[in-house]
Parts: C-alpha cells; sequence; structure tokens
C-alpha cells in the first residue's frame, strides 16, 4: 500500500479522486493549498475539503501558501495585463504552485505519490519520459493545465479519473456519500472573486495603470477612443463602445503605443504564432532544422489544429517555437498558451503565445 497525497480544492472531483484511491487501497491524505487571504466564500472550500476528509476518514492538512501564489501568479497575470497581453495563470500555478506544494508536502509526509482531481491521463512513454495525455472524456479533458509540469512533478503523479466522465464523477460521489457530490463547477479565476479583471488589477498593484487611448484600423487610422488596455483582448467584438456601421473586433494590443488595433472579423485569422517560455513533455526538445507535425490548441476551449513545430532561427539563444498551422486560426492572442499534441494525443509540448501572423 503507497502513500498518497490529493490536492482537495473542495470540489466533486477531488473528492471523487481521493475516494477512488482509498478504495484501490491507498493511504490517503487530503491537502487543500490556500491561495487566499480573505474571503468567506473561499474559506468554505477548506470546509467542504475538511468535510469530505472526515467522510472518507483520511488524514487532512491545509498549507498556506498565500505568498507563493501573489508571488507567481497574480503578480504575472497583473503585468501582462499591463503589457498588453491575456494570461493563463491556471497553467503557471499548477506548475510553480499547486504541484510544488503537493510534492513539497509530500517529501514531509513520507508519501510516495501526490494526485489531483484533473481530467487528463499520464503514461511513460518508451523514451523514458513522462507525458499527459488527453482525457478519455474529451469535454472535460484539462490536459491543457498541464503541459508545463516537468518530469520530475510527473514522475510522482496519479490522476485516477483519467478514464471517468463527469457524470460517472457525480453518481461516484453520491453512492459514497460525499458531501457536495453535485456542487457547481467554478467557471471563473479564483483569485478574481468580485468584480471583473478590471477592477482587481486596479486594487493589486501600484503600477500605473494605462489610461484612455486610440482605437485605430490597421493603417493605424484613429476610428476612436479606448478606456484602457486592460479592459480589452484580441478577438473581442462586444463592450468596444464605437460604432462603426460594420462588425469590428480587437485584432491587436499595442500596450507600448497605449492603442487597440481593430480590425474585420477576417484579420482575427493567422497562419503561423511564435511561442516562447517553452516546455517540453513526450520529447526534450525540437531540433534545428526538424519539423514535428502536431495538433495544436491555441486556448483551452480550443479544439485544436493541425500544425507544423520548428524551431525559431532568429532566437538561436533564446529558442522559441515558430507553429505553422494547415488552415488559419482564429483570435490567437498573446499571452494565451498554445499546447502542442501527438497524433496519439500526449503532449509534445507547449508555450506562450507571443505573436500571431
Amino acid at each position: 500500500m503507497s502513500r498518497v497525497i490529493v490536492g482537495m480544492s473542495g470540489g466533486v472531483d477531488s473528492a471523487a479522486a481521493a475516494f477512488l484511491l482509498r478504495e484501490a487501497g491507498h493511504e490517503v491524505i487530503g491537502l487543500t493549498i490556500r491561495t487566499w487571504s480573505g474571503g468567506v466564500s473561499r474559506c468554505c472550500e477548506i470546509d467542504d475539503a475538511r468535510a469530505t476528509a472526515r467522510k472518507l476518514g483520511i488524514d487532512y492538512h491545509v498549507l498556506n501558501c498565500v505568498s507563493d501564489f501573489e508571488k507567481n501568479v497574480e503578480k504575472p497575470f497583473i503585468d501582462d495585463y499591463l503589457n498588453g497581453m491575456t494570461p493563463n495563470p491556471c497553467v503557471i500555478c499548477n506548475e510553480r504552485v499547486k504541484w510544488s506544494r503537493l510534492i513539497y508536502m509530500a517529501e514531509i509526509l513520507k508519501a510516495d505519490w501526490v494526485a489531483t482531481g484533473h481530467y487528463a491521463d499520464i503514461a511513460r512513454l518508451e523514451n523514458g519520459r513522462y507525458a499527459i495525455k488527453k482525457a478519455a472524456d474529451t469535454r472535460k479533458d484539462q490536459s491543457y493545465m498541464l503541459y508545463r509540469l516537468t518530469q520530475e512533478q510527473l514522475s510522482r503523479t496519479i490522476l485516477p479519473l483519467y478514464n471517468k466522465t463527469k457524470n460517472e464523477i457525480r453518481e461516484i460521489a453520491e453512492r459514497a456519500g460525499i458531501p457536495g457530490a453535485n456542487k457547481p463547477d467554478s467557471q471563473e479565476l479564483c483569485f478574481v472573486t468580485e468584480g471583473d479583471y478590471a477592477d482587481y488589477i486596479k486594487s493589486h498593484t501600484d503600477r500605473e495603470i494605462p489610461g484612455e487611448g486610440n482605437f485605430t484600423d490597421e493603417n493605424g487610422v484613429i476610428l476612436g477612443r479606448h478606456k484602457g488596455i486592460i479592459y480589452y483582448t484580441v478577438g473581442q467584438r462586444k463592450g468596444l463602445g464605437i460604432a462603426l456601421g460594420r462588425p469590428a473586433y480587437i485584432k491587436n494590443i499595442r500596450a507600448d503605443k497605449n492603442e487597440i488595433i481593430i480590425g474585420d472579423e477576417k484579420s482575427l485569422y493567422s497562419q503561423e504564432i511564435l511561442c516562447g517560455d517553452l516546455r517540453f513533455m513526450s520529447v526534450s526538445g525540437i531540433q534545428e532544422n526538424e519539423s514535428v507535425k502536431a495538433k495544436v490548441k491555441i486556448r483551452y476551449r480550443h479544439e485544436g489544429a493541425d500544425a507544423v513545430l520548428e524551431r525559431d532561427r532568429d532566437n538561436i539563444n533564446n529558442i522559441k517555437i515558430r507553429v505553422k498551422f494547415e488552415k488559419p486560426v482564429r483570435a490567437a492572442t498573446p499571452g494565451q498558451s498554445a499546447v502542442f499534441y501527438d497524433d496519439m494525443g500526449y503532449i509534445i509540448g507547449g508555450g506562450v503565445i507571443l505573436k500571431a501572423y
């Protein structure tokens, strides 16, 4: 019997993961990673996780990681928005906070494994490397969120929900008598609990907030005024506050000039993207002059598009990957992650979108 630390969020997925691992004969210890400093609604998550642990008869701990979260997730999130990008903080949190702290506690409590309630699979490949694979239920697949995990982190991880559907998990939770078996899924960022992203940014930074600027077309012609770049993202149509007599979309955000470029629907499509801050999973990297076929997701809800991956020849010392799509993709957004999959559904790697062409 092995000992497993299960990250428990207070939701049904992590509760079911703990139950399934206990039923499989593991010694399970629940752990909630606290990343917030206040808020009654968030503290209820600890109450829910503790109630589940009590029902399952497992030990339970809470680890305060507020400072880690502020440094590694919240501050970069704010900085990216102020720099005209649209970040994906969850992928950063998984690598730098959740798995980092889960494994830290596994060392302290002498556990063999860590586990979560993510819908994804994990395997050790013939080349000896570990890789995340898409879940059996593609509608709930969360592999995209895990592409930044390191080989060390993957080698210690169990993902027990890889072959389950959400309905099956709720049924398991109900049969087990787990509190909150029908609790709704969380939809928003965990740390933006009131107002919108812009309100959160303004109340959590000492940096100067960019004010009003110009909407322009692709030729630099001024079309109107925007209220600040932190209120907008690439591909946005609603809430622009300008009337052009035709559908208008945000094509690009130029933070250095405090400008937002407006285009039509067609202008949102890109044939290529450039990615940096790379992580590789099923392979150690992509070599110079190598071309790798992949299915590439440019956002969490994107179904993926056929593409070829190549090292960017202009960045020898700071390697980047150029993704060349078979067909143009819509609204590739700087700051979001592009995740590369092979034809078996394993993650090759991924990176942050820097530019779209």
